[in-house]
């Protein structure tokens, strides 16, 4: 597994807001742990409130300070996004990265089958959602520098197969998106790049595999190192591709 020097280094984020979609899932609580062990101060978004507040506590117990922003994307509309933007330019006066982890995901089911309502949420969340949120706080990030958006993407060559839903088409759509966005955005100081993990021992792959016989699945703290060198300097070089793990596949 190829991970850049500077990964999970103290200091890697050192200077740097992230803002992590998503803190509340499996991913995006070891990832924000990554995150402030490399000196990120931290804005925690996720919809499960119990959850934001425990992992505010693990991270106040480890020396970090990070803030909390509860939303549902789910009903968000795109005038919530931009208060999101204008409350962390308020509080922080800058935003140096986005690392895009939730997910919204119902198990599989013939796209025969699939209620209407869980197909539209599916594509919601897991793309127009994370698309309106970058907009929102594209600006922001261009005042940085060196801004960083990083999507994680469920690999589109396994979640396009039968069964996947509007989940599986929403991750197609991002792996087209982080291209879209980094042609558009040039040589801008924003650089968009995809994450494609391996798979993780999360609630959300229990939804498609039985667990007990699940032996591929990683912990998900393995991933959190990648989260930090896309996000990081180190990341450069991945502007505008998908990375996985050993290999960098086009956009």
């Amino acid at each position: 597994m190829s991970v850049p020097a500077s990964a999970g280094v103290p200091g890697a984020l050192d200077g740097r807001v992230v803002l992590v979609v998503g803190a509340s899932g499996g991913l995006g609580e070891a990832a924000s742990l990554a995150c402030a062990e490399a000196g990120a101060s931290l804005v925690l978004l996720g919809r499960r409130v119990p959850k934001l507040n425990r992992l505010h506590d693990r991270l106040q117990k480890a020396g970090a300070a990070p803030a909390l922003y509860p939303l549902d994307l789910e009903g968000a509309t795109p005038d919530d996004h931009a208060e999101l933007a204008a409350r962390i330019d308020a509080e922080f006066g800058r935003l140096d990265g986005i690392v895009h982890v939730a997910a919204a995901f119902e198990g599989l089911t013939p796209l025969e089958l699939t209620d209407p309502a869980t197909f539209a949420r599916a594509l919601h969340v897991n793309l127009t959602a994370r698309w309106w949120l970058t907009q929102a706080c594209l600006p922001l990030l261009r005042r940085s520098g060196d801004g960083s958006v990083v999507f994680a993407i469920d690999d589109p060559a396994r979640t396009t197969g039968a069964y996947w839903g509007g989940y599986g088409l929403a991750q197609a759509g991002l792996s087209a998106l982080v291209g879209m966005l980094q042609a558009e955005l040039g040589d801008a100081p924003v650089r968009v790049s995809g994450l494609l993990p391996p798979p993780m021992r999360t609630p959300l792959r229990a939804k498609a595999h039985v667990e007990a016989e699940d032996r591929v699945a990683r912990s998900p703290v393995e991933v959190a190192a990648h989260c930090v060198a896309l996000l990081s300097p180190a990341g450069a070089p991945h502007r505008g591709q998908l990375w996985s793990p050993g290999a960098v596949l086009p956009a």
